[in-house]
């Protein structure tokens, strides 16, 4: 078993049923063929940076599971098919690594680098 993860983008006018159906479908698919269902992380309504479909926000979800490359294929194959399905990116999990949520864009904090170089060189003089 290969351990996965996948970035799903839903339609942001779907029902939170339909939302709960997509996701419940997509583990029945990973625990049929053996694989093993790690988790979810709903990151929620984002504003997308273009539109896609004249649609201009997503509800994302991450998905965590450990599965065959076969499952995967199988995985890709019916979110494509999906129209409730907008977007969605599959691939290999590092054990590990940070898996939280980007923070929204409005609430984006500055480095402390960032106003490091605001003085004059007149000022250190």
């Amino acid at each position: 078993m290969i351990a996965y993860e996948i970035l799903l983008m839903l339609d942001a006018e779907l029902t939170e049923e339909r939302q709960t159906e997509i996701v419940a479908h997509i583990r029945e698919v990973v625990e049929k063929d053996g694989g093993t269902w790690v988790g979810q992380e709903p990151w929620g309504r984002r504003k997308l940076a273009y539109e896609i479909g004249h649609k201009g926000e997503g509800v994302y979800y991450l998905l965590l599971f450990d599965c065959k490359p076969e499952t995967l294929d199988e995985l890709g194959r019916i979110l494509k098919i999906d129209d409730a399905v907008m977007r969605h990116l599959a691939v290999r999990r590092i054990e590990g690594s940070h898996r939280g949520a980007p923070p929204p864009v409005d609430t984006v904090v500055q480095p402390e680098y960032a106003g490091a170089n605001t003085s004059s060189r007149e000022e250190e003089e």
